[in-house]
């Protein structure tokens, strides 16, 4: 069966299905951790992150790197912290802490060297066990009130 954005869905996903995801997201957010980008995107079959709060889309293997290229110029130390995770019939739902310490330039604003915390959900889109989507939903002001 597609869903609405194209993408096969099931009603209802085996468990060896759920656990080939949570291992892909598992992966892929450590990775992140360890600023190896070459995992991180070996985790995508298509690479595409949207960044819900900005109405940004990075789509492609370029677009998605150069973002993580980006936002490690602002935040070099960021890292997430996994506080829960779900299973859906298409996407993998993650609760996680963001932190990061403002060291080069973001959204037009210069490094304050402040540091902020704040708690996200991203959905891991999969088509079967491809991990084609990362959407992220944040408050964005979260994070400008805390590096003002």
């Amino acid at each position: 069966m597609r869903g609405r954005a194209g993408y096969t869905t099931a009603a209802m996903v085996d468990e060896r299905t759920r656990a080939a995801r949570e291992d892909i997201v598992r992966r892929h957010m450590a990775s992140e951790n360890a600023l190896d980008f070459d995992t991180t995107m070996s985790t995508f079959k298509h690479p595409r992150y949207e960044l819900i709060p900005y109405g940004v889309v990075h789509d492609g293997e370029d677009e998605v790197a150069q973002y993580y290229v980006d936002s490690r110029k602002a935040f070099p130390d960021q890292a997430n912290e996994i506080i829960s995770l779900r299973h859906a019939d298409d996407a993998v739902i993650v609760e996680f802490w963001l932190t990061g310490t403002h060291k080069g330039r973001l959204l037009g604003l210069e490094p304050t060297g402040k540091t902020f915390r704040c708690q996200m959900t991203a959905l891991f889109i999969f088509d079967g066990v491809d991990l084609v989507n990362e959407r992220v939903y944040f408050d964005s002001a979260t994070i400008m009130r805390q590096l003002a």
